[in-house]
């Protein structure tokens, strides 16, 4: 039983910053782990993505320069760095995972979800 538990959103003006935190349990070794992001009224897109074997990271080209995604293998921990937050990035953020060889930010890649935690950029 694979559990991820986003925390670390809230409210926020234009130009500020926050770090987002997953935490992955259970008896599973993700390679991609990745967040998403959802706006009411919106399908869920790709934020970024971070491939735990090699590091590798992939980005969505409206947050590339701004959001940062890394990993800490050692506390079963992604993050999700952002800088100069917008108000279109306001959104549901959610942490996946999944097996693959090759990460993507496709939400139908991925298994294992999160709930989810809120953002709000105001501006």
């Amino acid at each position: 039983h694979v559990q991820l538990v986003e925390f670390g959103g809230g409210s926020v003006q234009a130009g500020g910053s926050l770090t987002l935190s997953c935490t992955v349990s259970g008896d599973y070794v993700s390679k991609c782990m990745g967040w998403f992001r959802q706006a009411p009224g919106t399908e869920r897109g790709g934020v970024a993505a971070i491939y735990t074997g090699h590091g590798g990271t992939y980005y969505t080209n409206s947050v590339k320069g701004r959001f940062i995604i890394s990993h800490d293998d050692s506390k079963n921990m992604v993050y999700l760095a952002m800088n100069s937050l917008k108000p279109n990035d306001t959104a549901m953020y959610y942490c996946a995972a999944e097996d693959r060889v090759f990460c993507t930010l496709v939400p139908d890649d991925y298994t294992y979800w999160g709930q989810g935690t809120q953002v709000t950029v105001s501006s």
